[in-house]
């Protein structure tokens, strides 16, 4: 009988020397190794002449299968199917049947292929509002420059504005209906590859790559404007929600990890000190810490920006 073992052994890198038995004149072979993958055994049964029975070919294929269905367990799909293609040589070979068994096999690695793919989608969505979560936020950030290129990369940090007080005055039900309502009020109007996440609690990331800095701004501040002018009392009387951002824009070439996102956040704080309902970013031209759209004019930014920058 044909075995396969539960764990593929992963590749380090290092080839280390491994005598493997030289296969009978019965053995079935697929044209790659396995034994470095799953530890396949030659098939033992053999006929009076030496040639594989139909038995020993089907066990063969069994293993195959097992192993494909391990190795695309872990997405490893290159492997996965090499597997499944010396299975479907074994099963369709005259000697071997039922034949329907090939399309068997194609279909369960596609059916682990899908399941692990929709386990991956739901991995990196927030259960509650349906977003990408702070576990998608971090690959993005931490890939989004990795390929080398120069274009202008910017991300905001956006707080629901005294968000408590809706949970207590309205109730929870109605305070993740904001959260729900503000994704996709936050969503519209995003660059191509922008995207917003939800960065733990009312707090969300807007991600804005290929935006220059000006830009990046002015989409923040239509979001704002956005959540601000729209008719909350629908959800719930008196009901009114605003939100404050801070905005923070890296060099051409730098690379957007968590230094962008400490930046946004010191921004946010200054947003949240000059009133709140802000957009708050640091000028491209001369450094200094502003607020964009009808805020521009509040008094005690410089202070709390000295607040949330006290070495700048």
């Amino acid at each position: 009988m044909a075995t396969t073992t539960a764990e593929p052994v992963l590749d380090t890198g290092v080839a280390t020397p491994a005598a493997h038995p030289t296969p009978d004149e019965g053995t079935v072979t697929c044209g790659f190794p396995t034994s470095p993958i799953v530890g396949l055994d030659a098939a033992p049964s053999v006929t009076p002449s030496g040639a594989p029975t139909v038995a020993g070919r089907s066990d063969q294929a069994r293993a195959h299968e097992a192993a494909a269905e391990v190795l695309a367990d872990r997405g490893d799909w290159r492997r996965a199917y090499q597997h499944l293609k010396a299975a479907v040589s074994l099963v369709r070979d005259e000697r071997t049947t039922p034949d329907e068994v090939p399309d068997q096999l194609r279909l369960e690695v596609d059916r682990l292929r899908r399941e692990r793919a929709e386990a991956r989608e739901q991995s990196r969505r927030d259960s509650l509002t349906a977003t990408w979560n702070r576990r998608y936020l971090d690959e993005r950030l931490s890939t989004l420059r990795g390929d080398g290129g120069d274009s202008p990369a910017c991300v905001a940090l956006a707080d629901v504005d005294h968000f408590k007080g809706v949970n207590d005055t309205h109730g929870h039900a109605v305070g993740d209906q904001v959260l729900r309502r503000l994704v996709d009020l936050m969503n519209e109007e995003l660059p191509a590859e922008g995207f917003c996440a939800r960065y733990g609690g009312e707090e969300f990331a807007l991600v804005l790559p290929g935006l220059a800095p000006a830009e990046a701004v002015r989409v923040c501040e239509e979001a704002r404007a956005r959540v601000d002018a729209y008719p909350w009392h629908e959800l719930a009387d008196d009901l009114r929600v605003t939100v404050s951002v801070g905005v923070a824009c890296l060099d051409a070439g730098a690379h957007p990890g968590a230094p962008g996102l400490d930046a946004a956040d010191a921004l946010l704080y200054v947003a949240k000190r000059a009133g709140r309902n802000a957009v708050a970013y640091r000028d491209a031209d001369d450094g200094t810490v502003r607020l964009a759209g009808a805020a521009a004019a509040r008094r005690g930014i410089a202070t709390a920006a000295r607040g949330a920058f006290p070495t700048s």
